[in-house]
């Protein structure tokens, strides 16, 4: 594998590598040197190249990562879940839904297994494509993005799972009471992405990340937050080491109350790449997506959706629903300018009032930064 060939034997004396360095050159970091282009083409096929299962994230741009790992790591991978996430429910056969934008083989190692039957919904064609399939299946657990689970709930889908997921995109906290009280259970979290399962919550809701298979490192970032360079120590066909996330999470201080020792995590508060960059007195500061959230939220409890995004150098526009009382709306308006104020940044807010409807082609991100910050496209 030529990227490591003349590796130190130090891990913390490797270089820290990202998405971008990965796609470059994708050959380099596995040791049967899949190409990115043999991703590609075995995605439109069956997922495989050879006897190696293949895959790409569900991004929200052309820049999506892959993955490439053999049946090992594959049932390795999902015994891994299975322990994590349901393992006092399987005393009994499981009908498990996952709701995702792609299907790949990983999911379908679980039908092998006699307590489980596991079937897979495509989000990208539309949740009324398969709601009468999903609501005859008639899940005891669901695995679906938040946008998905509250979607269904405001839906009133005929489902009573067991146990709820929230997986594959940020979990906002106008979403969980809907999502609860839908249900009548606690709404549970798995930090998943392309390169393996990061954590999951324990009985006391609190998201663990997984350290006992990936070893994480913490670069600070704005207002006490941290982004994790992880090191994979299960993977044998693809190489993960010092590889840089683009997430941003809070860490929480203190040990969990159920006792684990794996790192509790307050909250996954979002991408790097959605942090807004604003000109203020001492120049271009950054200001993490979780403080404009918050911001927006307090100003009026009737608030249960929006979108915050930066659109230019010094311009933001706020997107609320139509049917928000307009006192409500203003209020939120002042509350993100205040903030601005507050912090010496010199931006323009626009208010925009039109619905936010469920989109199935891409990642829902209510804080987004739709401007590059070097001038770049």
């Amino acid at each position: 594998m030529r990227a490591y060939s003349n590796a130190p034997d130090r891990l913390q004396d490797l270089p820290v590598m990202d998405k971008a360095r990965l796609l470059a050159d994708f050959a380099s970091y596995n040791v049967p040197g899949v190409t990115a282009e043999q991703v590609r083409n075995a995605m439109e096929h069956d997922f495989r190249v050879g006897s190696l299962t293949v895959g790409a994230s569900t991004g929200t741009s052309g820049n999506r990562g892959f993955f490439v790992i053999s049946d090992a790591e594959r049932f390795r991978w999902l015994g891994t879940i299975l322990a994590k996430t349901i393992a006092d429910l399987l005393w009994h056969r499981q009908r498990v839904a996952i709701i995702l934008p792609q299907g790949t083989g990983l999911y379908d190692s679980a039908n092998q297994f006699r307590q489980i039957q596991l079937r897979f919904f495509d989000l990208s064609v539309g949740p009324d494509t398969w709601r009468g399939a999903l609501e005859a299946f008639d899940p005891s657990v669901i695995v679906a993005p938040p946008k998905v689970l509250r979607h269904m709930a405001e839906q009133g889908f005929r489902v009573q799972p067991a146990r709820v997921f929230s997986a594959a995109e940020t979990l906002d906290p106008v979403d969980r009471p809907v999502i609860e009280t839908a249900y009548g259970a606690p709404l549970e979290q798995i930090y998943m992405a392309t390169e393996g399962l990061l954590g999951v919550t324990c009985r006391h809701g609190c998201l663990h990340l997984a350290e006992d298979s990936i070893h994480f490192e913490f670069e600070p970032a704005e207002d006490g937050l941290v982004t994790p360079l992880i090191s994979s120590f299960r993977r044998d066909t693809q190489i993960l080491a010092r590889y840089r996330m683009n997430d941003l999470l809070r860490l929480a201080p203190e040990p969990c109350p159920c006792g684990s020792p794996l790192q509790a995590v307050e909250e996954v508060v979002g991408r790097m790449d959605d942090c807004f960059h604003l000109l203020g007195q001492s120049g271009r500061q950054l200001i993490t997506p979780d403080v404009l959230r918050n911001a927006l939220l307090t100003a009026d409890p009737r608030i249960t959706d929006f979108r915050i995004v930066q659109t230019g150098a010094q311009d933001i526009v706020l997107t609320l629903l139509p049917d928000l009382p307009s006192e409500a709306a203003d209020r939120a308006k002042h509350q993100l300018e205040t903030l601005l104020t507050r912090r010496g940044l010199r931006a323009e807010v626009t208010l925009a009032r039109k619905p936010l409807t469920l989109n199935v082609t891409r990642k829902l991100r209510r804080v987004e930064r739709c401007f590059a910050p070097d001038g770049g496209a």
